[in-house]
């Protein structure tokens, strides 16, 4: 069990208003951008280690199920006991669980407007940091990696687009939406317009919107975050508007 960790008073409450959806099994969080998951690399806590805000009498606190990256905001699930983590620990690797995320991609809509991106995958590293790159389906370290997309709003400047990964690669979303000629903004890393309408974009315009999963007690949960303010702002300065499921949660 890892050692507990001492929160401020401000950091259990920033945690805590990030709750959208919890019961004995499950809590579900709306990670906000610039938080990192897990083993953040700068002098602050993680994610990971802020669930000690919710740690039980005895020591045991929720367990991520899943991570987001530092940039990217919305749904974050974890488990309150070890069953529900191994059960959804589980239902991840047999891939019973369904993501559902919005991106703003530039220039313009993906053609077509709707479809799919079925791209190997490979990890390469450079320096401290790692890439993800398209490969052949008979690289040595090709990993599968499916994608499916819809346009959702867009004009000749940028796109919102709903992304719905079959799998769970890393940086699979960015590398796959940037192989088809439509990187997300705010993503320099693999070709992101960092500047839209005029305007600088600011961060990696990616937010995990919904999940649904298999709950430990039976049947399934569908978890929503709705679009964060930084992401509708800049939604708003290109004159695109967002399917109203987005702009409002619920559970």
């Amino acid at each position: 069990m890892k050692t507990p960790i001492t929160l401020t008073e401000d950091e259990i409450a920033f945690v805590k208003a990030m709750v959208i959806y919890q019961d004995s099994d499950v809590l579900a969080l709306n990670k906000p951008a610039g938080l990192s998951s897990q083993g953040g690399r700068i002098a602050v806590h993680t994610l990971d280690e802020l669930l000690f805000a919710f740690a039980k009498s005895s020591g045991v606190r929720p367990r991520l199920v899943h991570r987001l990256d530092r940039d990217t905001s919305g749904v974050i699930l974890t488990a309150r006991s070890q069953p529900a983590a191994a059960f959804l620990g589980k239902a991840m690797m047999s891939r019973r669980v369904k993501k559902t995320y919005l991106a703003i991609v530039a220039p313009g809509a993906p053609d077509p407007r709707e479809g799919g991106v079925d791209a190997p995958l490979r990890r390469e590293n450079q320096g401290r940091e790692a890439y993800v790159k398209v490969c052949e389906a008979d690289h040595p370290e090709a990993q599968e990696a499916s994608t499916r997309y819809r346009t959702l709003a867009a004009n000749a400047t940028a796109a919102l687009v709903e992304l719905a990964p079959r799998t769970g690669r890393m940086h699979q979303l960015r590398v796959h939406m940037a192989s088809i000629g439509r990187p997300i903004a705010g993503d320099p890393r693999y070709g992101g317009a960092l500047v839209l309408g005029g305007a600088p974009v600011p961060r990696l315009m990616l937010h995990a919107a919904a999940l649904v999963f298999p709950h430990p007690a039976g049947g399934e949960r569908q978890i929503m975050a709705p679009i964060p303010a930084d992401m509708a702002n800049v939604l708003a300065g290109l004159g695109l508007a967002a399917p109203d499921r987005w702009m409002a949660a619920t559970a």
